[in-house]
């Protein structure tokens, strides 16, 4: 739910802000180009940033004077620097705020040192995020400004900028989608016009020797927008301050590795470094590959197969969504997802060809059960890979199987037909694949026996087993049977090592074949 927008009042005009959390900490988002206190919260990057910030802090945040929910202003005389760094005082006075932790993404950074040089008893602490300290030294030169400027004036609305200020993310149409909408509700063309030439009259590099509160200083490697240099010169010009470099060329604070960047505000914080929480269950993966995509682009055209794609980019969102699955990226050509059961991972591979061939594309599909390792919002491990390389041994057309699958969706009513068998990297023996069929009369095909005996585990490693082959992670488990987690790695451990088997994605096909209607 988006928190409530309130007012604060700065000479003539209202600045709109929300405070967000409870933490011990204040901590003031002074924000970039433009802002919209509202519509960031439509972005699933933004929404994330806001809320882990304000898990450890009281999170405030603005819209300037002239942007988003602030009182329009001229857009031809906008307020220099001093006046908008009064903003910042007039919302930290309005929501209670006696002393605060600034964090400045981008423009926000100048804005902040001034605040901390101008008023130092109400600054704990700076967090300058993608910041500069003079506009023509590290963002755009005189020339490459009026180029914007011509650029901003002709199509400002329309979501062309994110290939200036967030290359990789921007590849996602959806999030080009709502970056138009947040350019429209974040500033008018005439006031990012005004906003643009204000901004490169930005020069506080005289003000750096004077800071003296801890600073951080976070800075992308390759920012499309504004040079690590940047970063670099605020850390050496600024006494104490500590530079920290990371991964990513997308310039705004919420796209690429938001958790990165948090974990590094949390620690300076706090002084407690967040744990990277990794975590290993069973999952079922779908990656579907689009079949010769250069052919039906070349005989459809640019623009038609573009459009083509979008359809198909929007019907796999919701088929994701439907058979309850998680996406874990898309490329060009190529969809992945994971999911908690592996009848639906199926349901949904086979939804999937389907929607390819309403558009006239071809998907070839890959389907497989393992463990996976969950840290923060990606997916690794090597069963991961395993479904990639069943997908491109899959036709056009074809959903093709692991036979863990097979084994795991007894009796659900779906069918397969013998592939053979495939070696896999990583993999000891060779993996049987099937394909799913639609002829109904089909029977199953065969599955291989194990001569291994669920009666050799003890009652309390049946319970185990059971869980995991529901998908639960080891924590989970531990939750459910109120055990320490060390006590539940142990009983995992004991469990492969009776039934003579490598992975608990093997016990949980096992468990299928040997009990697959009436339970342990």
């Amino acid at each position: 739910m988006t928190p409530e927008t309130r007012y604060a009042r700065s000479g003539e005009v209202w600045i709109a802000y929300q405070v967000i959390g409870q933490g011990p900490i204040d901590l003031v988002l002074v924000p970039g180009f433009v802002s919209n206190i509202e519509v960031q919260w439509e972005d699933e990057g933004f929404s994330r940033l806001l809320r882990r910030l304000s898990a450890f802090t009281r999170l405030i945040t603005f819209d300037k004077r002239g942007t988003g929910l602030s009182d329009r202003v001229d857009a031809h005389h906008l307020p220099g620097l001093e006046t908008r760094m009064d903003d910042v005082r007039a919302v930290m006075d309005a929501a209670g705020s006696g002393r605060a932790v600034l964090l400045g993404a981008s423009e926000g950074a100048p804005m902040s040192l001034l605040f901390a040089a101008t008023y130092p008893s109400r600054v704990r602490a700076l967090v300058l995020y993608g910041g500069y300290s003079h506009f023509h030294s590290w963002v755009l030169s005189p020339a490459a400004l009026e180029e914007f400027i011509r650029r901003a004036e002709q199509h400002w609305g329309s979501g062309a900028s994110v290939t200036g200020f967030a290359p990789d993310k921007g590849k996602d149409e959806r999030f080009r989608a709502w970056w138009a909408r947040h350019e429209r509700q974040g500033a008018s063309p005439g006031a990012v016009v005004a906003l643009a030439r204000m901004n490169a009259a930005i020069d506080v590099r005289p003000l750096l020797g004077s800071i003296r509160v801890p600073t951080l200083v976070v800075h992308r490697r390759d920012d499309a927008r504004v040079r690590l240099a940047a970063g670099r010169h605020l850390a050496d010009g600024i006494p104490g301050a500590r530079l920290v470099e990371l991964e990513g060329r997308d310039h705004p604070i919420w796209t690429g590795d938001v958790d990165a960047v948090v974990d590094e505000i949390e620690a300076f914080l706090t002084g407690v470094r967040p744990a990277t929480v990794h975590d290993r269950v069973l999952a079922s993966l779908v990656v579907a590959r689009l079949v010769d995509p250069g052919r039906a682009a070349a005989r459809l055209g640019d623009r038609q197969w573009s459009d083509r794609l979008e359809r198909l980019q929007a019907a796999a969102r919701e088929a994701i969504g439907r058979f309850h699955g998680k996406p874990i990226g898309a490329t060009a050509d190529a969809l992945r997802a994971h999911f908690d059961g592996p009848a639906r991972a199926v349901r949904c591979a086979v939804a999937l060809r389907e929607a390819a061939r309403a558009v006239g594309a071809q998907l070839a599909c890959g389907v497989h059960t393992g463990e996976i390792e969950l840290a923060r919002d990606t997916v690794a491990g090597l069963s991961l890979h395993v479904a990639e390389r069943i997908a491109e041994a899959a036709g056009a057309d074809e959903v093709l199987v692991s036979g863990i699958v097979t084994d795991l969706v007894a009796g659900s009513g779906l069918h397969f037909a013998e592939r053979g068998t495939r070696r896999m990297e990583g993999l000891e023996t060779p993996l049987r694949l099937l394909a799913v069929v639609d002829e109904q009369h089909l029977e199953p095909a065969a599955r291989a026996v194990h001569t291994a005996e669920l009666a050799t585990l003890s009652e309390r490693e049946r319970e185990v087993l059971g869980l995991v082959a529901d998908g639960l992670s080891n924590a989970a488990i531990a939750a459910r049977l109120r055990l320490s987690e060390h006590t539940v790695k142990r009983h995992v451990a004991n469990i492969l090592l009776k039934l003579d088997l490598p992975t608990r994605a093997a016990a949980a096909a096992l468990l299928a074949r040997q009990a697959p209607r009436g339970g342990l």
